[in-house]
Parts: structure tokens; C-alpha cells; sequence
């Protein structure tokens, strides 16, 4: 071989080791510089913690099990969930403002737990939605049972759209099955599960207690998001939530108007009254149609906003 030739394959050689060598000390240098480095956060960056969870929990004064794993584990979803799915807690907390004051009097009054308005929540999220199973309101009823515990509906009212007296319909609900299970925590459950599941499930699994039974992954999310939701409203900071009153959803008072006779024209009502078909609508949302034929002269309180200066008109 021409000896040119070696020496150059030689040099080249040399070069490419020492290169490779180069190559391999800095990288490993770098990688000693790393660890010794102290960790830099930057202005933009994202940490996602666990929240600490609670040392205790109770629904309705009836303690929560924390010691089963099952139980803790169900809880910590949901407080995770719903302290994570920010743009939803915080509706949450800013329609709680608007309607749990319409809500804790009627749950007082008729001597169910306060702990019950974050079923509401857990429902609906404090909306008049309509299930695809067609259960609609607040709480969520479903046609037959919202008959059954004394609200109208028809093609022209549907009652369980109003927040006064669905929830006087869950208050009937809630206080039959207390009596028939003995604790607000299965009573909760029935709410989700009905009545005669819960019934036939205590037979089969021989215990009335809640946490020991053996149900559908809705009704156990059921119940562990109502705990959860109480848990995050009762320190919010705590989770993460930080606004101002006035960020929340203000009460908006209104005056109650009565009819006892039909109205042919809603649209005309609400002209006559000093509001838009719309502000009518919105604050009765009971009404579902665009006129009430009241024949049966049933007495019906329309509820009118103050702020709108309503002049009573006469009939």
C-alpha cells in the first residue's frame, strides 16, 4: 500500500478517536455538572400536587370510614377531579352563591341535613340540565317521581324546574327514605340507586351500612363526589380556589306574582310587566311554553326581578 496513503488513514483515524474521546469526556461532564447543579423552575412551568387529604370526613354527622381503602381511595377521586377540573368548580362556586341561600331554608325548614344542597351540585351542577334519561331540574327528577312527591308537569308546566318546589320534592324524598333505611348516607345513596334497589341490595349483602355494600360505580361517585364537593366548599384555599365575593354569582331578589287565571301571550305578560320575554323566562323556567291555559285556575306564583321596577297590572 502507498505509504501516503497509510499515514493519511493513520491521521484520520487519530483524529476520529480523539474526537470520539472529546466527544465522550464532555458528555460525561455534563452529565456530573447535572447533578450538581441546583434544580431552576421556570417562570412558566406547571407542578401538579396531590392536595392533602382530610384527617376526617362526615356526611350528615355520620362519619365517613377514612380507615378502608376502598372508601378513601372513592373520596380522594373525587376531590382530585373536581379540585383538577378547575373551570367547573369554579361555576360551581359562583352559582352555590346565587342558590344555596334558596336552597338551606327549605332543607332547614323541613329537617334535612345541610350537607344535602351539595347534591344539588353533585346532580347538576345548579342547573336546570335535562339528563339523557330525561330526569331534569336541580335534583334531578325523573317524571314519574317528581308526580309522586307533588310536582306538576305537563306541556305547559314543569315544576321540576322550579328550585322552590323541587327541592321541597327532594326534602319528601330524602325524609321517606331516612325512615325506611335509618341513615342519610344510604338515603343519599337511594337517591342514585332508587329506593327498591337499595332495599333489595340490603337483603342480598345482609348490611344496612353504606360503606360496607357492594354497589354500581355511579352510585359509589355519587355519594364520594357530594363528600367531595362538601369538603372542597368548606376550604376552598385549600384546594387551590382563591376569588373575591363579588366574583360570585350575586342573589338577584325578586317579587312574587300570583295568577290565578290563563294567560294567552307570555311575550305579553312580560311587555305588560316591564321586563323581556327572556327575564321572564329565565327566572321561571317552570313555564314551558309560550302560554299558560290555566283552566283549572290553579293559583301560580310568577316570580318578577325587583331591579326591573314591575308595575302591577290589573286584570
Amino acid at each position: 500500500m502507498n505509504k501516503k496513503l497509510v499515514a493519511v488513514i493513520i491521521l484520520l483515524t487519530t483524529i476520529v478517536s480523539g474526537l470520539v474521546f472529546l466527544s465522550l469526556h464532555y458528555y460525561l461532564r455534563s452529565k456530573e455538572l447535572e447533578k450538581q447543579r441546583p434544580i431552576i423552575i421556570t417562570e412558566n412551568e406547571r407542578r401538579i400536587y396531590s392536595p392533602t387529604f382530610p384527617d376526617t370526613l362526615d356526611f350528615c354527622g355520620e362519619r365517613v370510614p377514612l380507615e378502608d381503602f376502598d372508601v378513601r381511595e372513592r373520596i380522594e377521586r373525587e376531590i382530585l377531579v373536581n379540585t383538577y377540573w378547575h373551570s367547573a368548580s369554579l361555576l360551581y362556586f359562583k352559582r352555590a352563591n346565587r342558590w344555596f341561600p334558596v336552597i338551606e331554608p327549605i332543607l332547614k325548614a323541613n329537617g334535612i341535613p345541610d350537607d344535602f344542597k351539595f347534591m344539588a351540585v353533585a346532580e347538576s351542577g345548579l342547573l336546570n340540565v335535562v339528563s339523557p334519561d330525561g330526569a331534569s331540574g336541580f335534583w334531578q327528577f325523573m317524571p314519574a317521581a317528581a308526580k309522586m312527591f307533588g310536582l306538576e308537569i305537563s306541556d305547559e308546566v314543569d315544576e321540576r324546574y322550579d328550585v322552590e318546589k323541587s327541592t321541597l320534592a327532594a326534602c319528601k324524598y330524602l325524609k321517606e327514605a331516612k325512615v325506611k333505611f335509618g341513615n342519610w348516607t344510604l338515603a343519599a345513596a337511594s337517591y342514585n340507586y332508587g329506593q327498591n334497589g337499595i332495599e333489595n341490595q340490603i337483603g342480598r349483602q345482609r348490611s344496612k351500612n353504606y360503606y360496607n355494600m357492594f354497589l354500581t360505580e355511579e352510585t359509589y361517585r355519587f355519594v364520594a363526589r357530594i363528600i367531595s364537593y362538601k369538603e372542597i366548599f368548606r376550604d376552598p384555599k385549600r384546594y387551590g380556589f382563591y376569588f373575591t365575593d363579588d366574583e360570585l354569582y350575586q342573589p338577584i331578589k325578586t317579587r312574587n306574582f300570583l295568577v290565578n287565571y290563563s294567560i294567552k301571550d307570555l311575550a305579553e305578560f312580560a311587555e305588560k310587566n316591564g321586563m323581556s320575554y327572556k327575564i321572564l323566562k329565565i327566572f321561571n323556567p317552570w313555564l314551558r311554553n309560550n302560554r299558560l291555559n290555566n283552566r283549572s285556575r290553579k293559583t301560580y306564583s310568577i316570580k318578577i326581578p325587583v331591579e326591573s321596577e314591575i308595575k302591577p297590572i290589573t286584570e
